[in-house]
């Protein structure tokens, strides 16, 4: 098909297209934003997980057999086995007579998720000071093969090795003389040639001249007395101490031929940087620099855990072949494979399923004893199971009181969210990526370092010592790993990154010089965090208008903008070397920029994304939100209603937010919404608004406002045991004294759904077998059987309905039956809300809509705030989220409030807001007349109101309130017991037990000091005593101990004086009596001298 003249000249036409405009460069990064909805498509939130969890099925798991091939009988070597290969085959499905997708749908399975963890690099030299100001320099080893730790200690100016297969640390010298450089001046010359260099290392060589070492074979001989008798690892002929040296000392450098020399250059190296920080302490390196961490995916963890297994498997079949071949005759049939085949409770399989189900990584191989490492996936609010995707887990336990790694790291930009983290002892611990984060997964290394070979690095074979640290050069580190050397080492990086962006080599490659270590690392190790930027020619965008046009058109996608070198992606280390731009500028201002921001706000995570203004706010007030946007009610998923969790809270009338951000619209809230537009006035009304309680509208409430649905999972199971009996399940009486209780229960003995349920209801009329045990030998009668119903425990006045019953088998294929049970609460005094900026507060009263004051317009509020919440909040974001709610709602459109967006267009400026207000007739500050609803006359001030996100959470007063008189009590004090689920004792005050969220209790050390300030002595009596736990004791007058009463003699006997002369009754509390007598017990006396009251 061809043009015709008509065609051409339309296609020539003006109005068909504007070259100048296609060809110029943004004007704003507004027009850059359709990247990240693009980068989202390709790369999702959890895409890392799957890359990395594909990784090890294509490749890792391939590496681990690979390199543990050989299984050979100690006994006899020429009997063996060999792995060819390992393949993972198709997942498959069990046929049960029904979709898997139902067994899903009704909650048989729990999600497990693997977090993400936080890690020291491995492979790379950290230099580091101890407690007691000692210089070391460490590297974790990591291959196929093994796994260590080596570390080099400067201890009194000498330098030691610290190898855990050493019964002690060994001076540095001797190693490198064992290791074949037995010249010191060689290893002077490797150090480095300054004076400063060469003293630092003189006490270490007259230590080795001490010690009578000055040949290679007298090294290996002192390192062979050294080494700890169970160190593991096969008789070599040459020793236990080589053997060390080759594959447990530094164990990712290769040692070929038995030449040990880049092991020497390795040793080196990180001794010139240990002597350079002692000499210059900003040459030590920082732990907490996010450079230096690694986070471990799905992929390397469950890497771990199968090399562990695997090696456990082997070593169990080494051990059943070398029992079988140690028998003195060889005449029974042996086959090797099946000795692979270990008992049930160590296969791969169970090791793997037991170990993800629990959560806890037990590697002993690997020294690794982490608890909490998989975490049941809580699907309370949409958002939460975002932000719990994207959680990193701290590498050390959170009960530290270090500063270091909790604070916010300037590294962590654009990589980590510097919102997103809890409160308390895991504050700045626990961390979530931000939006467009992702994590590198290992690529292929043999071509990368051919590659480097080719661009002019001079390998470490062909240089002497005294080469390895000249002036012009740099050396070139490669995943840890020295491979050479170049003298030019800009040209060299400039080359790597123009094959990079030219797709040659991978696109999370990262190139980083570091003047001032005179290195060039190179890394495409997986763990490593980055981002994409834009790249700029020296302060020119490369992302032109036409990009984003064929973008938009569909023409165009993300992964064609990082093959055409318009982006890129660059980890931390790599963005010391750039550069970055927050917004396109004018190109004089602008040079020597390198790359620009795509966009800002992706600095934050998904969670601190629904903050609008997050910018205008206090930033603890930021983080707050973070933690609360998890506990808002809402929907959780659009299938929410088939669903079969155990707790789920559902919002009646979620709305989305008036004031919506960038982000909202990425990760799909607005589709999903946790909370509703509520017209907020803040005055001061009725006193019953003091501490940030709110005020609500009762006609707003019966509208449904606020109004949710708690829906709880109960399950009841029908056992099958050993002797063949079975629980069965009876048909309800409908007379009779239990009737009442069983009038839910349909003709099958199972509550029917749409049922109101209430408290002691039974909702499955079960009886179990009485004989579990003996075999059974006829039909059983009904004798043989006892009731085991089992009754509901709600809250007493509740009306609850069954919403659904669903029948399925667990895994024992036992018959199991699940109930849904709805609640639908409306909010009551002392719930809990909060808005989008960390102001939480809990309903102090509900005023009816007549006595509420009400605007002109006759609009009246649905919540009063308390104007004492904004000052010392300064949550100035709150009060720009009702200037453009209610600007919205007169203009018809959501207003935008993104991090940092007013430059970019991403955020509505306060000034544009205001002159929308005016337009509709609304004073520019957002101020009303009000009318008050008691006098009906104007209030004598203008009321700031407007619509603000509201959210409501999860903490209600009717699963924390609580009261009992008398109750169970703890054996050992007498003490009534603690919280609600074991009736335990009254709280003292429940409004603050509300909003501290804390099943309160007792009156404990604050509370005992308020009522002291009082002077409410006789209360402090009666709560501490009283009400807990009054003893009568008898004590004696002259030895001031504990005596007891005699009931035969009838009389009070002291038992250290042996009569009954002087003794006294009085009350004490039990844990006082306790105390006194778990100090005897310890050699301590303590004696009461009683007065006459």
């Amino acid at each position: 098909m061809g043009f015709d003249h008509q065609d051409l000249d339309l296609t020539n036409d003006d109005h068909y297209v504007d070259k100048a405009k296609l060809s110029a460069p943004i004007k704003s990064t507004a027009d850059k934003f359709q990247l990240v909805p693009e980068f989202l498509k390709v790369r999702g939130l959890v895409k890392q997980h799957l890359d990395s969890f594909n990784y090890f099925i294509n490749v890792g798991i391939k590496k681990i057999v690979r390199a543990n091939a050989r299984i050979q009988s100690t006994l006899d070597p020429k009997i063996y086995l060999k792995f060819r290969d390992v393949r993972v085959g198709e997942p498959c499905i069990i046929n049960i007579g029904m979709p898997v997708l139902i067994v899903l749908l009704f909650g048989c399975y729990s999600f497990q998720v693997l977090l993400i963890q936080e890690q020291l690099s491995k492979n790379r030299i950290i230099i580091d000071c101890d407690k007691k100001g000692n210089i070391n320099a460490s590297v974790t080893s990591s291959t196929e093969m093994t796994k260590s730790k080596t570390v080099i200690q400067m201890d009194k100016e000498k330098i030691y090795l610290f190898l855990h297969q050493f019964v002690k640390k060994i001076p540095i010298i001797i190693v490198l003389k064992a290791m074949g450089m037995e010249s010191d001046q060689e290893i002077v010359q490797m150090v480095g040639r300054d004076p400063r260099f060469s003293a630092s290392l003189l006490p270490s060589m007259e230590e080795c001249i001490s010690e009578g070492v000055s040949t290679r074979q007298q090294a290996l001989d002192y390192l062979e007395a050294k080494v700890k008798k169970s160190s593991y690892g096969p008789p070599e002929k040459d020793g236990k101490a080589l053997y060390i040296l080759r594959a447990l000392f530094l164990a990712h450098v290769p040692v070929r031929d038995n030449n040990y020399r880049q092991k020497c250059f390795y040793v080196g190296v990180m001794l010139r940087r240990m002597i350079e920080a002692m000499l210059n302490k900003d040459a030590m390196d920082d732990k907490d620099y996010v450079g230096n961490k690694r986070l471990e995916l799905s992929g390397q963890l469950i890497s771990l855990l199968f090399e562990d297994l695997f090696k456990t498997m082997t070593t169990e079949a080494i051990k059943k072949v070398d029992g079988i071949l140690q028998k003195p005759t060889r005449a029974s049939r042996f086959d090797f494979s099946q000795c692979l085949t270990g008992e049930k409770n160590h296969n791969i399989s169970f090791g793997l399923e037991r170990t993800l189900s629990t959560g806890n990584f037990d590697i002993k191989r690997f020294r690794m004893h982490r608890k909490g490492m998989t975490q049941v996936l809580t699907r309370l609010s949409f958002i939460g199971s975002m932000g719990f995707i994207t959680k990193i887990s701290p590498q050390f336990e959170k009960s530290r009181k270090v500063s270091g790694p909790r604070s916010l790291q300037p590294s962590q930009w654009g990589m980590l969210c510097p919102c997103d983290t809890p409160e308390g002892e895991a504050c700045g611990l626990v961390k979530n990526l931000a939006l467009m984060t992702h994590v590198t997964t290992d690529i292929e290394e043999g071509p990368l370092v051919a590659m480097c070979y080719k661009l002019g690095v001079t390998d470490l074979e062909v240089l002497s010592a005294e080469e390895l640290h000249t002036p012009d050069s740099f050396l070139v580190i490669f995943n840890g790993l020295i491979i050479g050397k170049h003298r030019r080492p800009q040209y060299f990086a400039n080359s790597l990154r123009r094959l990079r962006r030219a797709g040659k080599i991978g696109e999370f490659v990262s190139v980083f010089i570091n003047e001032k270590q005179h290195c060039v690392y190179v890394a495409s190790d997986g763990g490593r965090v980055c981002r994409p930027l834009v790249i700029a020619d020296n302060g020119e965008s490369r992302v032109k208008q036409h990009h984003m046009k064929e973008l938009q058109d569909g023409v165009r996608t993300f992964d064609d903008f990082i093959r055409e070198g318009l982006i890129e992606y660059l980890d931390v280390n790599e963005e010391n070397n750039a550069l970055i731009a927050l917004y396109e500028g004018d190109p004089k201002e602008m040079k020597g920029i390198t790359h620009i921001e795509i966009e800002p706000f992706t600095i934050l995570g998904v969670v601190a994304g629904l903050i609008p203004y997050p910018h205008h706010n206090q930033s603890p007030r930021n983080t707050y939100q973070c933690a609360m946007g998890k506990q808002a009610m809402g929907n959780i998923a659009y299938n929410q209603l088939n669903r079969m969790d155990s707790l789920l809270y559902l919002l009646v009338y979620p709305q989305r937010p008036l004031l919506t951000t960038r982000t909202i619209e990425l990760v799909g809230y607005d589709k999903l919404g946790a909370g509703q537009n509520a017209t907020v006035a803040v005055m001061s009304n009725t006193g019953y608004d003091i501490e940030d309680a709110i005020v609500m509208n009762k006609s707003s409430l019966d509208r449904g406002f606020g109004r949710c649905i708690v829906m709880k999972k109960l399950v009841a199971t029908c056992q099958k045991y050993g002797n063949d009996a079975a629980d069965r399940i009876l048909r309800p009486q409908r007379t009779g004294p239990d009737a009442e209780k069983m009038q839910i229960l349909d003709d099958d003995g199972i509550a029917s759904p749409g049922e109101i349920i209430r408290p002691n209801d039974v909702y499955i009329n079960k009886q179990i077998p009485v004989d579990t045990r003996n075999n059974i030998t006829s039909q059983q009668s009904d004798s043989q059987y006892r009731p085991a119903r089992e009754y509901f425990k709600g809250p007493d006045g509740e009306t609850q309905v069954v919403d659904r019953v669903a029948l399925c088998s667990d895994k024992n294929s036992n018959l199991c039956i699940k109930y849904i049970i709805r609640h639908t609460r409306r909010p009551e005094l002392g719930d809990k809300f909060s808005s989008r900026h960390g102001q939480k507060g809990v309903c102090g009263t509900i005023v009816q809509q007549e006595d509420f004051p009400f605007s002109e317009l006759g609009i009246c509020p649905d919540l009063i705030m308390n104007p004492h919440g904004f000052p010392s909040r300064m949550t100035v974001g709150k009060m720009i989220e009702l200037l453009g709610s209610k600007a919205g709602v007169s203009s018809g459109r959501f207003h935008y409030g993104s991090a940092f967006g007013e430059e970019s267009g991403h955020a509505d400026k306060v000034e544009e807001i205001s002159k929308t207000l005016v337009k509709h007739g609304f004073s520019y500050c957002g101020k009303d007349l009000l009318y008050s609803g008691l006098s009906g006359e104007p209030l004598q001030t203008y009321v700031f109101m407007g619509p603000i996100y509201y959210q409501k959470l999860k903490h209600m007063v009717l699963d924390k309130m609580h009261a009992r008189g008398s109750g169970p009590r703890v054996m050992m004090t007498r003490q009534p017991t603690e919280g609600k689920s074991k009736n335990g004792a009254m709280s003292c005050c429940f409004l603050n037990c509300i909003s501290n969220a804390v099943t309160g209790l007792r009156v404990g050390e604050m509370e005992r000091d308020c009522l002291i300030a009082y002077g409410a002595s006789m209360l402090i009596y009666e709560r501490l005593m009283l009400s807990s736990d009054p003893f009568e004791v008898q004590v004696c007058r002259a030895c001031g101990l504990l005596g007891y009463y005699d009931y035969k003699l009838k009389k009070a006997v002291c038992s250290t004086c042996k009569n009954g002369d002087s003794i006294a009754t009085m009350k004490l509390p039990y844990a006082c009596k306790l105390l006194f007598q778990e100090l005897q017990s310890m050699n301590v006396v303590p004696r009461l001298k009683l007065v006459e009251s």
